[in-house]
């Protein structure tokens, strides 16, 4: 089982729509909203690593998403392997930005991607 925390930035005006296309969808629940400034947190329960990240797509597709990203990411009994995803692989070396050693989390930089 994969658990995704995903952000939803949707147009103010349409985010009670984004809210219902999203709650419509297998595996999805909305926990927040700010129909303010149209932002949204919903968390997605997949089978797998695959299935999770068509979950993305699919909420990344839906009408007046204006992006969708993923923010947390846990995965429960799951020791197969899986190879990279296509829209993954030429970040892949970011994935490995906070190094090794014993200090390693407290020294973790934000890929730069993720900044922008």
């Amino acid at each position: 089982m994969n658990l995704s925390g995903i952000l939803v930035m949707a147009n103010p005006t349409w985010h009670g729509k984004v809210v219902e296309a999203l709650r419509a969808l297998d595996g999805v629940e909305v926990h927040q909203v700010d129909a303010e400034t149209g932002r949204i947190v919903a968390v997605q329960e997949a089978e797998d690593i695959n299935a999770e990240v068509a979950g993305l797509r699919a909420i990344k597709a839906l009408p007046h998403v204006i992006m969708a990203e993923m923010v947390y990411h846990y995965v429960a009994d799951d020791e197969r392997m899986y190879e990279m995803p296509e829209e993954l692989k030429d970040k892949e070396e970011d994935f490995d930005a906070c190094g090794s050693g014993a200090n390693a989390a407290s020294t973790c930089a934000v890929p730069a991607y993720l900044n922008d």
